[in-house]
């Protein structure tokens, strides 16, 4: 038995699970309950004294009277076996750590059950290694906010319970295989993972461009390795042409659109970066997105509000299609003010909204300022505790730090508003919500990182009358009608929608075709270092 089962892990990678399921059709197993008699006694002590440092696996065996799971006779243990290896053998494919599972060791243990107490321990050791790698699949090997603080996202852990009445039902097989995300974008991730490790077993990307810019009509060596370069990168069909054509130019145009760039065919430094990072730096991001994948493998409602940091970009998604899109300004890349990521419900919009202006800003910030100059900030006012404005020349604002002042500060509705004429809120302990900003401008740089923490809008109106088109049959009346009071107003959504604020560099457009974007706050890489520490490493191809 015991070479029997080593073929079968050295083989997982390759083998059917029928196969191997074959290979764990162990010929030691734990009998029947009618053929047991007083033999399983021994079994029962060791399942019970395994289990008992795992709270809910000592609650299920307990339910079931400490019968086997997996080291039974009969059809229903070799198929449990059958979906366990899978799930192993799954791992890999799914950018996870193929050696955690300890599969020599899983393998060496059971050659070596051979007695009823034996038999025990290890149906309670791949109970364990089921619950690891069922989790790993399902919901991420990372604890998000171990990584990075400012993802603040709740990870939808399943039940233990969930995942053993899973495996004991009637299809393991199809338990197992429907244990990671079921969604489009992450069959896209999954397809983009297996042909860049095919890509990079048949030489990658080639040499990189070295020059400090190209454009139209310029030929020559370095014209000739970005020709080739996007040749391996699938924008420009194989030809010989060593100039910097109008065939070049619009390659090089679909490949900016693809980074989130200004589409003008000029290879400058940042189209020249991007065009020459590495595949296994794009894999990485594969990789890394999975995991934010599995991060949210939940329901994420079918009409959504979804803003990909790295893009840049604030959507709303109706049955999976986009029916809204702007670009958006978020937090600064600096302490403080780098937009958190996390999920919540978004229930109303303030037209003419007041700014309540965060106490980190109000000492931070202005408190210096009016040190300096009482009159400083003057659109802002100064409230008291009982809610009263104070006047400015009845405060001696250098007694004051930042652990003893006693004011809030606030800005009136007003075209100058921070906030612009409406935010939309979905409550949380972040502080965070979607709004209107009177600094257009910045929504025409390509970098759009200026913010506090909070999303700006560029088009809040329309996003504004898109929302309410779900409960007003003049939406662009309702809220005209509002902004026109000049007052501060609540309008609550009928039918309040999930808000998704994500963070991914690379993803897939509406045609399943990858996008990338720069790590502007540097999550994803530590998220790869720490998937490393986990035992991830690149496939590039070779096994």
């Amino acid at each position: 038995m015991s070479h029997r089962l080593q073929t079968a892990f050295s083989l997982r990678r390759v083998l059917p699970a029928a196969t191997l399921a074959a290979a764990l059709a162990l010929s030691g197993a734990t009998p029947s309950m009618a053929e047991a008699g007083f033999a399983l006694t021994g079994f029962k002590t060791a399942v019970a004294e395994g289990a008992a440092r795992h709270r809910d696996l000592a609650s299920f065996y307990r339910a079931r009277d400490y019968t086997p799971v997996w080291t039974g006779q009969g059809p229903e243990f070799t198929a449990r076996r059958a979906a366990l290896l899978e799930a192993i053998r799954m791992v890999p494919l799914h950018g996870l750590p193929a050696g955690k599972y300890a599969a020599d060791d899983l393998v060496a243990q059971m050659a070596a059950a051979v007695s009823d107490r034996d038999r025990g321990r290890l149906d309670v050791m791949l109970s364990q290694v089921w619950l690891d790698v069922a989790t790993d699949l399902q919901t991420g090997i990372l604890t998000p906010a171990k990584v990075d603080d400012e993802i603040v996202r709740e990870v939808p852990l399943r039940d233990a319970s969930q995942y053993m009445l899973g495996i004991t039902g009637a299809t393991p097989l199809a338990f197992v295989r429907a244990l990671p995300p079921q969604t489009e974008e992450y069959r896209n991730l999954m397809r983009a993972k297996m042909r860049m490790q095919s890509d990079l077993a048949a030489g990658g990307y080639g040499p990189v461009v070295r020059a400090e810019k190209l454009e139209e009509g310029d030929s020559g060596p370095a014209v000739i390795a970005l020709r080739d370069r996007l040749i391996r990168m699938d924008y420009l069909a194989p030809r010989a042409s060593a100039r910097y054509d109008a065939a070049l130019l619009a390659a090089v145009q679909d490949f900016q659109r693809d980074m989130g760039m200004e589409p003008d065919g000029v290879v400058g430094p940042a189209t020249l970066a991007a065009i020459n990072t590495s595949q296994e730096e794009r894999l990485q991001s594969i990789i890394v997105a999975m995991e934010r994948e599995r991060w949210i493998n939940r329901p994420l409602g079918e009409r959504r509000v979804w803003v990909n940091l790295p893009d840049m970009r604030a959507k709303l998604i109706d049955n999976g299609e986009v029916v809204f899109e702007t670009r958006a300004v978020i937090g600064r890349a600096m302490e403080g003010r780098r937009s958190p990521e996390f999920s919540d419900v978004m229930e109303h919009m303030v037209i003419n909204p007041t700014w309540n202006v965060p106490r980190s800003i109000a000492v931070g910030e202005y408190l210096p300022e009016l040190k300096q100059n009482p009159n400083a900030a003057g659109h802002l006012n100064l409230i008291d505790a009982r809610g009263r404005i104070v006047p400015r020349d009845a405060v001696d604002f250098t007694q004051f730090t930042a652990a003893n002042f006693p004011f809030d500060m606030k800005q009136p509705p007003s075209r100058s508003n921070a906030l612009g004429l409406v935010k939309f809120m979905f409550p949380n302990a972040n502080n965070i919500y979607l709004h209107d900003t009177p600094s257009k401008s910045l929504f025409a740089r390509s970098v759009r990182a200026f913010s506090h923490g909070c999303i700006r809008l560029a088009d809040p109106f329309d996003f504004a009358y898109t929302l309410l088109g779900y409960q007003s049959q003049d939406p662009k009346g309702l809220f005209q009608s509002k902004l026109a009071t000049g007052r501060e107003t609540q309008v609550d959504l009928e039918q309040p929608l999930q808000v998704h604020l994500v963070y991914r560099t690379a993803f897939s457009d509406a045609r399943g075709h990858m996008q990338y974007r720069d790590d502007i706050y540097g999550r994803d890489a530590k998220i790869w270092r720490a998937l490393v520490a986990e035992g991830v490493a690149l496939d590039l191809g070779n096994s």
